[in-house]
C-alpha cells in the first residue's frame, strides 16, 4: 500500500506541474498556466478536480494525462462555480474526444447543481488527428450551452487563441472576457483569409481583444492582463445568482430610501440638447459607486450596468449623451436588447435611465437594420416580467421614448424630472413639419417660428403633459431620484407575473 501510495502521489505531481519545455514556452508568451490561472480565480485551497487522469483513446500517439483542459469545481467569495480551463502546454489545448467529455461533463454538474459556469479558454481549436470525433464534441458543448442558457451564468474567459467552431460556445455564453496580446477569436483564421481572398491580416487585427471590445460586440469585457482579468470575473459573479430561481447577493441596507442627492441637478444641464456624462447620474444612484459596465467600448452611445441599489443588484439601462447626443442605432439596440433579456432570465430589476433624441437617421443605419435590432429591444423589454423603473432625466422623442421602457410596454414605474420633454420629436422639428406652409408665406418666418415653438413647448411639451395622462406615474426633484427609484423598487420587490403560455415566441433575432 505504501508503494501505491507513493506512485498514485507521484502520478499526480507529474500531472499537476506539466511538461517544462511546454510550461516555459507559454510563460514566454506571457500567459499564466490553467493551474496558475484557477489559482487567481478561485479561493484559495477550494479547487476540487475531475477527471485528472483522463485521457484519449488508443494506444498510438501521446495520451497525456487530462487531456489538455483542468475541469472541476470551487468557490468565489465562498459561493459555489464550475470551471473548466484548457491547457495550451498539453496537445495545444486542442479539443478531442475526452477533452470535450469532459467540459461537457461539468456543465452538467454545474447545470444539475444550480450553479454559474465559468470557462477559461486557451485552445488550439479542433484535434484535426480525431477527426469528426471533435466536432461532435464541440456540437455536444454547444446543446448544454443551450440549455443552460437563462437557468444557470455562464461566463466566457478568452485568455489565448479561441478559433473555428470553438468560438461559437462563448458567443453562446452571457459574458465573454478578453485580454489584450494574448487573446484572439475568430472563424477563420488569417492564412485562410489570404488564401480564399488575397487579404492580409493579423491576428489582433482579425479578432483581437480590442476588435471584439470596440466593433463586434462579442467581447462584454477587456483587460490588459491575466490578473485584472479573473478578478473582474470574480466581481461579475458577486453580482449575480447562482441560477434563476436565486435572488442575486443582496449587500446590507444603505438609507437609500431617504437619501438625497442635490449634485444629480447640477450634472445634468436644462439645455436639452447640452452634453453630460450619464455615468455620472449613475455615481450618484447607485451604492458607492459599486457598478460593472457591460460593452463599455461598443455601442458607447447607451449604458449598461449591473450596480447595487439599497443593496439590491439591478440592471441599468441608460442613454449616453456624451456619445452621439445618447441616440439609438442598431448597435445599441442589439447591446441593451441582451442585456435586459439577461437580467429578465436571472430575476434581475430594470432600471432604465431616459435621455434620447430618438433613433439615428441616416441611410446606413436603414440599411444595417435598424427596425429590426430596434425591434430586438422592444421585444426584450415588453417580454421582461421583472420590476422595471423608467426615469425620463431630460427628453424621450419618437420611437426612442416607446422602446426606452415607457408605460405603454409594461414599466411598473415612471418618474421624471421637471426637465423631462416628452413627445413624438422636438418642439422645432414638429413646428417645422406641421407648420411648413404657414412658416413659407409668413413676412416673418423666425418671429412666427418662435412663437410656434413657445406654443407647442407650452401645449405639448410640459412636464405635466405625459403625468396628466397617467404615462408617468410622479414629476421628482432629481435630487430625490436615488429615494424614489429605492422605494419603487421595494414596492415592487414581491412583483409575480405570470407568462403566457406557449412553447416559445419568435422574437427578431
Amino acid at each position: 500500500m505504501r508503494e501505491l501510495r507513493e506512485r498514485r502521489r507521484a502520478l499526480a505531481d507529474r500531472v499537476a506541474a506539466g511538461a517544462g519545455p511546454a510550461v516555459a514556452r507559454q510563460r514566454a508568451l506571457g500567459k499564466r498556466t490553467a493551474r496558475e490561472r484557477l489559482g487567481l480565480l478561485l479561493d484559495e485551497g477550494s479547487f476540487i478536480e475531475l477527471d485528472a487522469l483522463r485521457r484519449a483513446r488508443g494506444e498510438d500517439g501521446a495520451r497525456p494525462h487530462t487531456d489538455g483542459v483542468v475541469t472541476g469545481s470551487g468557490t468565489i467569495d465562498g459561493r459555489r462555480v464550475f470551471v473548466y480551463a484548457q491547457d495550451f502546454t498539453v496537445i495545444g489545448g486542442s479539443l478531442g474526444e475526452a477533452h470535450a467529455a469532459k467540459i461537457q461533463k461539468l456543465m452538467d454538474l454545474a447545470l444539475a447543481n444550480g450553479a454559474p459556469l465559468i470557462g477559461l479558454n486557451d485552445s488550439g481549436g479542433a484535434r484535426i488527428q480525431e477527426g469528426v470525433m471533435a466536432l461532435d464534441g464541440y456540437g455536444g458543448i454547444f446543446r448544454r450551452n443551450v440549455r443552460a442558457s437563462g437557468v444557470i451564468p455562464q461566463i466566457s474567459v478568452i485568455l489565448g487563441p479561441c478559433a473555428g467552431g470553438a468560438a461559437y460556445s462563448p458567443a453562446l455564453t452571457d459574458f465573454t472576457f478578453m485580454v489584450r496580446d494574448t487573446a484572439q477569436m475568430y472563424l477563420t483564421g488569417p492564412d485562410v483569409i489570404e488564401a480564399v481572398s488575397g487579404e492580409r491580416v493579423t491576428h489582433a487585427e482579425l479578432g483581437g481583444a480590442d476588435v471584439h471590445g470596440r466593433r463586434t460586440g462579442v467581447a462584454s469585457f477587456v483587460h490588459d492582463d491575466e490578473e485584472s482579468c479573473l478578478d473582474e470575473v470574480r466581481y461579475l459573479v458577486s453580482m449575480l445568482p447562482g441560477n434563476y430561481l436565486e435572488p442575486a447577493p443582496a449587500g446590507p441596507p444603505r438609507g437609500a430610501t431617504a437619501d438625497e442627492r442635490p449634485a444629480l441637478a447640477e450634472i445634468v444641464p436644462v439645455e436639452p440638447n447640452r452634453p453630460y456624462d450619464m455615468r455620472l447620474v449613475i455615481g450618484e444612484l447607485v451604492d458607492d459607486a459599486d457598478v460593472i459596465e457591460v460593452h463599455e467600448r461598443w455601442a458607447a452611445n447607451v449604458i449598461c450596468c449591473l450596480a447595487r441599489i439599497d443593496g439590491r443588484v439591478v440592471g441599468i439601462v441608460a442613454n449616453q449623451p456624451m456619445v452621439l447626443a445618447g441616440v439609438l442605432d442598431a448597435a445599441a439596440a442589439q447591446k441593451a436588447a441582451r442585456f435586459v433579456r439577461f437580467c429578465d432570465s436571472f430575476g434581475i430589476p430594470l432600471v432604465t435611465l431616459v435621455d434620447v433624441p430618438g433613433f439615428l437617421p441616416g441611410t446606413d443605419q436603414e440599411h444595417a437594420g435598424v427596425i429590426r435590432h430596434g425591434a430586438k429591444l422592444l421585444y426584450a423589454y415588453c417580454e421582461a416580467t421583472v420590476p422595471r423603473v423608467q426615469v425620463i432625466v431630460r427628453k424621450a422623442y419618437g420611437g426612442a421614448y416607446i422602446v426606452m421602457d415607457s408605460r405603454s410596454i409594461g414599466a411598473d414605474l415612471s418618474l421624471a424630472w421637471p426637465t423631462n420633454e416628452i413627445a413624438v420629436m422636438g418642439a422645432e422639428a414638429a413646428v417645422n413639419l406641421v407648420h411648413r406652409r404657414a412658416l413659407a408665406a409668413a413676412d416673418d418666418p423666425a418671429a412666427l417660428r418662435a412663437k410656434l415653438v413657445a406654443d407647442y413647448t407650452e401645449r405639448l411639451m410640459h412636464p405635466y403633459y405625459a403625468a396628466e395622462r397617467g404615462l408617468v406615474d410622479d414629476v421628482i426633484d432629481p435630487a430625490d431620484t436615488r429615494a424614489a427609484v429605492a422605494r419603487g423598487l421595494a414596492m415592487l420587490a414581491d412583483k409575480q407575473e405570470g407568462v403566457q403560455a406557449r412553447k416559445h415566441g419568435n422574437g427578431p433575432l
